[in-house]
């Protein structure tokens, strides 16, 4: 994730780097420009290059207004979207999707941090 041209944030571009082993059920977290969205692991294939996840729900519990001082709860969304992520040389993890004429992975651009699940909303955008 490159800072500047991938994300506008620098805590973003800090949590691409960071990742534990990914296992089903795990948090993870969906790096935009400056925002942040939970998830969790539902699929991860044999060689741990490629997993799934699917976007949780969070919901705001603080009463900090338009802040950067943010809390959230976080719950399952069996309808939340799914998004594929293959492990890149690099240690990141990049989202992908499926071309439906040729059947291959595609670079989507965006990024994942694995081991814990972050909501934030950048009020300035």
């Amino acid at each position: 994730m490159k800072f500047g041209t991938e994300t506008g944030s620098l805590m973003n571009h800090v949590f691409s780097g960071y990742n534990d082993e990914p296992a089903v059920g795990m948090g993870a977290t969906i790096l935009m420009w400056s925002d942040r969205e939970p998830a969790t692991i539902i699929e991860v294939n044999q060689k741990k290059r490629y997993i799934v996840v699917q976007e949780d729900r969070a919901e705001r519990i603080d009463n900090n207004g338009m802040s950067e001082a943010q809390q959230y709860a976080y719950s399952p969304n069996p309808e939340g979207s799914k998004r594929i992520y293959r492990k890149m040389k690099n240690g990141r993890w990049q989202e992908h999707y499926i071309n439906p004429e040729t059947n291959r992975l595609v670079k989507a651009g965006g990024y994942l941090s694995i081991g814990e699940r972050e909501k934030f909303y950048d009020f300035s955008f």
